[in-house]
Parts: C-alpha cells; structure tokens; sequence
C-alpha cells in the first residue's frame, strides 16, 4: 500500500512504523512551502494522512479537494503514533473491504 503524509517538518520514527504497518511507498509534504497549495496526489496513492497539528486550514482544504477529484480517502490525525496508528488501522481496514467489494463483482 502508498500513503501520502500531509504536514509535519520531519517524520522522525513514523517512516519505519508505516513500513511495519505494511506501507511500501510512503510520500512526504511538509506543507510549509507555497508550492504545497498545489500538490498533485501520486496516482498509486492509497491513503492520505493529514496531520493536522502542522497544516493550515487553506492547506486542508486543498488536500481534501484533491483526494475528492482522485478518490483517495483521506484521513486525519495528531502527530501521535498511538493516535495515528488507530486511525490508520481504521482506513486500511475501509480500503481492503472496498478493494474485496470491487474483486466479487
């Protein structure tokens, strides 16, 4: 799976703990940049974390219509592992069940 982290200056241990979540790719925007406002979603992204200790509203707004036009799900979290690892579980869960749904048919 890919993911997408939206905010934070640096990641820290977060990069190794996405990989033992079973993420392979794993893509970083600080949003501290003015280019950030128009950032392109990667298309093999799976999932799009914000965090929304670090982001500002315009920025949020941005990433929300972006996941919207790509139909990426989006979610949001604390720079918490423990917070972002529950919310994280959660999505994986909703996209695996979405990928079994669309296998059936």
């Amino acid at each position: 799976m890919s993911i997408l982290l939206v905010g934070g200056d640096s990641l820290g241990n977060i990069t190794k703990k996405l990989v033992e979540s079973g993420f392979q790719d794993i893509e970083h925007i600080t949003g501290r940049k003015n280019g950030s406002l128009r950032m392109k979603i990667p298309s093999n992204t799976d999932l799009i974390l914000v965090l929304v200790d670090f982001v500002s509203h315009k920025l949020t707004e941005v990433v929300k219509e972006e996941s919207r036009r790509c139909d990426v799900k989006i979610a949001f979290s604390r720079r918490s592992w423990t917070h972002m690892e529950k919310v994280i579980q959660e999505c994986v869960k909703e996209i695996e069940d979405a990928k079994k749904v669309i296998v059936q048919f």
